[in-house]
């Protein structure tokens, strides 16, 4: 059977290797991806996806595009006559292009859906405080993220977890499900279920804004946040007018010296670096201060001047 294979992160790579372990059975006709660009903030020099960079490790194929609307991506699809279209973590593709393949097109999705449909499942699954997400392969349709289901799976969302641990769970899950997704499209197998939009729930892309910490929330939920957003895009607040990015906290349930003098107020205790929540204190165990590097807060604390700054310190 052959296939078109689209997708541009690192969540998509364990998918298309385990498509091409497969020689027998599937051949991997063509591999979509985005077009080469700067990655990393520090270097301007431009890097494949890492996607391209699984392919052509492979020796597969490689389209690259930033423009999936566009006539060519669809000339060039049906040039490569698919059976199927498989796609992980693309672009919103148009009709005509997920039509091209007479077996159908199907995407792999980081949530169980109905639930947190859009652009940053992983993210707002842990921000959400699901104790459970998964993935779930469904049939492309014109409305994003509905189409009928084919295969779900189930993943625990540990207590640990942040959403780079959890792309890397599901990611590899969804591995698996796309492979058997494939043979039963193959071998005829498809059992399809249709999705209750009254369990919908909407998973928006992240943004400067929404990332942004709302400090009168409660303890458990802050953190939540954080871990959410760990460690890329990162949660984020102001300490003086700088950016300050918050990668791992938790709720503090041991007593302290004082009461929070209010949400976003900061307590510096015993190497500690304590913020108030709506109902308590979180303390923070690593973070990022605008143009400094990635540490430990005993290490941020250790060249930290509370002096530098106005009296009370709050995070705002």
């Amino acid at each position: 059977m052959r296939i078109v294979f689209m997708g541009t992160p690192d969540f998509a790579v364990p998918s298309l290797e385990r498509i091409a372990s497969e020689k027998q059975e599937f051949d991997i006709a063509l591999v979509v991806t985005g077009s080469d660009k700067p990655r990393r903030r520090k270097n301007a020099q431009e890097e494949p996806t890492p996607v391209k960079k699984a392919a052509l490790r492979l020796g597969l194929p490689v389209y690259e595009t930033d423009d999936p609307s566009g006539p060519e991506l669809a000339a060039a699809v049906a040039a490569a006559r698919p059976d199927v279209i498989v796609v992980a973590a693309f672009r919103i593709l148009p009709p005509a292009v997920y039509t091209l393949a007479p077996k159908g097109a199907f995407n792999l999705h980081a949530s169980l859906l109905p639930a947190f449909r859009g652009a940053a499942p992983i993210n707002w699954a842990i921000i959400r405080g699901e104790k459970e997400t998964g993935v779930t392969t469904f049939f492309l349709q014109e409305k994003v993220d509905t189409g009928n289901m084919i295969l779900m799976e189930k993943i625990p969302v540990g207590a640990d977890d942040n959403a780079s641990t959890l792309a890397e769970k599901l990611s590899l899950a969804g591995a698996g499900l796309v492979l058997e997704t494939l043979r039963r499209i193959a071998g005829g197998r498809v059992a399809l279920q249709r999705q209750d939009d009254r369990f919908a729930s909407r998973a928006p892309k992240l943004t400067r804004e929404n990332t942004r910490i709302r400090w009168n929330s409660a303890a458990v939920e802050l953190c939540d946040f954080i871990r959410g957003l760990a460690m890329k895009p990162a949660a984020w607040t102001t300490l003086g007018g700088r950016t300050l990015k918050i990668y791992r906290a938790q709720p503090c349930a041991g007593p302290l010296p004082s009461e929070p003098s209010g949400p976003g107020g900061v307590l510096i205790h015993e190497g500690q670096f304590f913020v108030g929540a709506a109902d308590g204190w979180i303390r923070l165990e690593l973070l990022q201060f605008e143009g400094k590097k990635m540490m430990e807060a005993s290490e941020f604390l250790r060249g930290f001047r509370p002096e530098e700054y106005l009296t009370p310190l709050v995070l705002s």
